[in-house]
């Protein structure tokens, strides 16, 4: 080995020593060398397979550990990143990574593996038969089988490659929190011996974790995000009894923003995102070439509804538009059997359905939202809404307030009751919409599906296109940059900024239907800057 600038020089040999003896052979040394040489490539060679078979979240998420760069994926220009950079806490890897490693537990009915490889996205619609009569050969390449709870890891992985990510605390104006909270608390949800200490276990070892960090501990939790993979009603139990974990109600997430693909309207800190779809462009022009695929397609049928009836729900609604699509005959309506797993294991069935239909019904899922409304759109059939908090209170990064946006009409709203009591049927109403008029809502709805899915690309869709994810963290930043300003010109004195809470008693529980509209007004959400359940199945 040769000597090293810092290393000591070599001390003299000392009489007697071999060196002054007679030279030894050098064919015992090479046969040494041969041998530890060999036993070295088989060492590799064994961690090799090891590691194609381990576990699937070290085939899609960097391993565990620090890196000392301050942008750790390359330079960016000035201009890039103006609204600020995120920080994204390396946690120990029982919040994220050991999750995923336990795959095969976390759902009770099925495996969650498959939908966990390619990074949350799930498995190739490439490889799976089923898909190639549904894409296109030009877009089968931006479509997986994804599972509609897997945000918290497509967020992840996404910020982790982010041009606005840094290392250096110091320099981040957002901290994201990569907990999987969803994952956690999805595997004791429905276990036999599962208990309250069993769902709020992960919960409160995390907050005790970011309560020992500098930049948690300086603002009190306002300029940190998390997302959250289920419904925000999965995280809101109050008491020992009930559904779900407490996490979201302690006090130590009181400042913190939550991404969720249902939040409670009612709490300021919520912010409502696009459920995860099954598609994942890679770039701007595989959002063009699909845009212009779905636009082009002749749509047979003029309304579809993928779904199942619910017998354990008091007055079901699923059933009265299972009705409604049998009244309309089967050359203007098809209903697709959501029951069990069918949907899940077999997106391109409701995909299917969608690509032919002009309108899809999308009355609310076991909660107020559906996943569902999301792969309608992502289709360009317009969705037909029956409760305010489907949509129009829920996602107001996303979508407009209303059936009708600064930018023209996406969207169909139907009374319920008066559709129940049969006052309306969903056929005549359609059949009302102009086929001029029924264009011009499709062609609005295409134009909104960037901002409703989540790129594959580590750098986004580019070309000025921003998909789910910038739209997020666009809003989270800006956010933050309004209240760091507040608190400067309040002038508040030294310690945690705590933001205003409102009665959080209300929300204790995910509301039923009780045949009124659950509008309710969203507290203190600022629009988006610009920036480069119980739910059981997709339904």
């Amino acid at each position: 080995m040769p000597e090293s600038p810092a290393s000591p020089a070599q001390p003299p040999s000392q009489p007697g020593s071999p060196l002054d003896g007679a030279a030894p052979s050098p064919v015992p040394a090479l046969l040494r060398g041969s041998v530890l040489l060999l036993a070295f490539l088989v060492l590799e060679l064994v961690l090799f397979w090891s590691l194609l078979d381990s576990p699937v979240s070290f085939r899609f998420l960097p391993a565990p550990g620090r890196r000392n760069t301050t942008w750790p994926n390359g330079a960016v220009d000035a201009g890039a990143c103006e609204a600020g950079l995120v920080y994204v806490y390396d946690l120990p890897p029982e919040f994220n990574h050991d999750l995923v490693d336990d795959c095969e537990s976390l759902w009770p009915w099925y495996s969650f593996c498959p939908y966990l490889t390619n990074g949350g996205f799930g498995e190739a619609a490439a490889t799976l038969p089923v898909f190639f009569n549904v894409t296109r050969n030009v877009s089968l390449h931006s479509w997986y089988n994804t599972d509609q709870f897997q945000l918290e890891v497509i967020i992840h992985r996404r910020l982790l490659s982010h041009q606005c990510r840094t290392t250096d605390p110091s320099q981040a104006s957002a901290f994201y929190v990569p907990f999987y909270v969803g994952l956690d608390v999805g595997s004791h949800l429905w276990g036999d011996n599962s208990t309250a200490a069993d769902r709020d276990r992960a919960g409160f070892r995390l907050l005790r974790w970011l309560k020992n960090q500098t930049s948690f501990q300086r603002s009190g939790g306002w300029d940190h995000f998390i997302t959250l993979g289920r419904i925000t009603w999965d995280f809101r139990r109050y008491g020992d009894d009930g559904w779900g974990t407490n996490f979201v109600v302690l006090p130590g997430m009181a400042n913190v923003t939550r991404l969720a693909i249902e939040a409670d309207t009612l709490d300021p800190m919520d912010v409502g995102v696009p459920y995860p779809t099954g598609f994942h462009p890679h770039a701007a022009a595989d959002v063009r070439a699909w845009q212009r695929h779905v636009l082009s397609r002749k749509r047979s049928k003029l309304f579809g509804f993928a779904g199942a009836p619910r017998s354990g729900f008091r007055s079901d609604f699923r059933g009265v538009l299972l009705e409604e699509c049998e009244d309309a005959g089967s050359e203007r309506c098809r209903a697709v059997d959501c029951r069990g797993t069918r949907c899940t294991d077999n997106g391109a069935a409701v995909l299917e359905l969608f690509l032919d239909s002009r309108f899809c019904l999308q009355p609310r899922g076991d909660s107020f939202t559906r996943g569902s409304m999301f792969d309608c759109m992502v289709a360009g059939a317009v969705p037909v809404l029956f409760w305010r908090r489907t949509a129009y209170d829920q996602y107001r990064w996303y979508l407009p307030p209303g059936p009708r946006g600064d930018k023209g009409e996406w969207s169909v709203f139907i009374d319920r009751q008066a559709l129940r009591v049969g006052n309306v049927s969903v056929r005549d109403v359609l059949e009302g919409i102009s086929e001029r008029r029924a264009r011009r809502m499709q062609e609005r709805v295409v134009d909104m599906i960037p901002r409703l899915v989540y790129s594959s690309s580590s750098d986004g869709l580019g070309d000025g296109m921003e998909d789910a994810l910038d739209v997020a963290l666009g809003g989270v930043l800006e956010r933050i940059r309004r209240r760091r300003g507040s608190i400067a010109r309040e002038a508040r004195p030294e310690g945690p900024f705590v933001a205003r809470r409102v009665d959080v008693k209300s929300t204790a529980a995910a509301p039923h239907s009780d045949g009124q509209n659950g509008s309710a007004a969203a507290i203190g959400r600022g629009a988006p800057a610009k920036t480069k359940g119980r739910q059981l199945r997709r339904t």
